[in-house]
């Protein structure tokens, strides 16, 4: 990395030493990794037609831990047919009370394994398991909850109209949160009677395969969801197969804008959920401790690994220093490290080139002029590991304010009045989320109004419920998921 800019506040940060050194305190629930992962197509696991594979990577230490399948186009094919099959014989005629029934028992399921879940969840993505454990896990069986209740209610959902189901869904999920992703997309679509095919994140599979099982254990029928693993060209394969009606993609604005073109002119319905630069607004009448606490939770504790993460904070200039100086503090008591440890704040980037990106973009924030501050902690020798860190002196124009960096990186900037942080916030090709920090409720929906942004938090950051629609404007995405809104998307009215 570049030569690293001291910060130019003049605070000195404090020095916290052994009162912060905690003894391991690692996960003990036991979860064997398979040796290998097959595909799950019709309700069974099957070896892909090529017989080819690829490894999982744990980025705590770098090192393989389990083969997964890699799924051509003949597999994806497989797939859909068997979906199709699925969906015309008997998913799409269920009555709807019973489609509610499995969805229902899916998801106590996953409250029974969700300890087994969340530790694979953070041995196979490198987030912490506080957050799988806590957060990822109870949000994905409330998912399937809540779904489970809108099954046999979606005339109530859309009153005046008869909605049915779409036919068979295409959906590809991101490596930032694997098993939610999937709740997300997988619940409503087979609360509206539709069949799936879904591709995980080439580097985060191995939970939708254990998810897998549970539907299995449920009897889920065959072929109601299937799964195909593989990197972009099982994406594609998936995207362009002319019997898919519905594609679903989470992932990077790039991909996004060439799955729109792939099926433009197409019957395929589509949403997307992309890319995002969250501007976190502080004003000088907020509760400043309460928002450290919340910039920290937007953007060091899931390592930046969320796509609404709050990267840019705008913080009025009066009360700049103050929170400069907090930051600079807060930064130094995370602990970063195994991720199976329940102490640990900041756990591992999920892959060798992730790393490398953040790595690349934190460079140009320090060759373009903007100070760099970074936690003094020590980081494993092995794995892929970045230290908590922020700039200032950042300027609209540097590229880490500009730029997704999806790692535990913040851009701090300055604004005088509301008017110049509504500007600045909405001075970005995306519009996922924003928050806002203030004592003053009127101050936070009038500013709400302005911003041009998916999701606004008022007073807190990163909160999810499945009842809450979630979605972006301009390059982060059209559609909504979750909440009555994400039914829209998997039935035709």
């Amino acid at each position: 990395m570049a030569t690293q800019k001291k910060s130019s506040s003049k605070t000195p940060a404090l020095n916290f030493g052994s009162a912060w050194d905690y003894a391991p305190a690692p996960e003990t629930t036991p979860v064997p990794l398979k040796k290998s992962y097959d595909l799950f197509i019709g309700g069974k696991f099957v070896q892909p037609k090529s017989g080819k594979t690829f490894w999982s990577i744990n980025p705590a230490t770098g090192k393989r831990h389990a083969r997964i399948a890699r799924a051509e186009a003949a597999d994806v094919d497989l797939a859909v047919r068997t979906a199709r099959t699925a969906h015309e014989n008997g998913w799409s005629k269920m009555p709807a009370a019973e489609r509610g029934k499995y969805l229902f028992r899916i998801a106590r399921m996953i409250q029974e394994k969700s300890r087994e879940l969340a530790i694979l969840e953070s041995m196979d993505g490198g987030k912490p398991i506080r957050e799988s454990r806590d957060i990822d896990l109870p949000l994905v069986a409330a998912h399937f909850f809540h779904y489970a209740g809108w099954a046999d209610k979606l005339e109530y959902a859309f009153p005046g109209r008869k909605p049915r189901s779409l036919g068979v869904a295409g959906q590809i999920i991101p490596w930032n949160f694997p098993l939610l992703m999937a709740a997300w997309k997988i619940a409503p679509a087979l609360a509206c009677g539709n069949t799936v095919v879904i591709k995980p994140a080439e580097t985060t599979s191995i939970t939708a395969l254990h998810l897998a099982e549970i539907f299995q254990q449920a009897g889920l029928p065959d072929g109601v969801v299937n799964i195909v693993t593989g990197a972009g060209d099982t994406g594609a394969a998936l995207v362009n197969h002319p019997d898919i009606d519905k594609i679903a993609f989470t992932g990077s604005t790039g991909v996004g804008k060439k799955i729109a073109a792939s099926v433009a002119g197409t019957k395929k319905m589509l949403t997307l959920e992309l890319g995002g630069k969250a501007a976190n607004i502080v004003f000088e009448d907020a509760a400043i401790d309460q928002a450290v606490e919340g910039i920290i939770n937007g953007i060091y504790f899931n390592q930046g690994h969320v796509c609404c993460a709050g990267s840019r904070l705008l913080v009025q200039e009066s009360v700049h220093d103050e929170i400069v100086a907090k930051l600079r503090d807060r930064i130094e008591t995370l602990r970063v490290g195994d991720p199976l440890d329940k102490n640990t704040d900041v756990g591992a980037i999920n892959s060798r080139e992730q790393l490398a990106r953040i790595r690349e973009l934190v460079d140009s924030g320090v060759a373009e002029g903007a100070d760099l501050v970074e936690s003094s902690c020590s980081l494993p020798d092995e794995g892929y590991w970045c230290r908590p860190g922020f700039f200032t002196g950042v300027t609209p124009s540097h590229r880490v304010a500009r730029e997704e960096i999806f790692g535990p990186v913040l851009s701090v900037l300055t604004f005088r009045t509301p008017e110049e942080a509504i500007e600045r916030a909405n001075n970005t090709c995306y519009g996922l989320s924003a928050g806002i920090w203030t004592d003053k409720g009127s101050k936070i929906f009038q500013l709400a109004n302005q911003l041009k942004a998916g999701v606004i938090w008022g007073n807190t950051f990163n909160q999810f419920d499945p009842t809450s629609p979630f979605g972006g404007y301009k390059e982060s995405g059209f559609g909504r998921e979750g909440g009555r809104h994400g039914l829209a998307a998997y039935v035709k009215v």
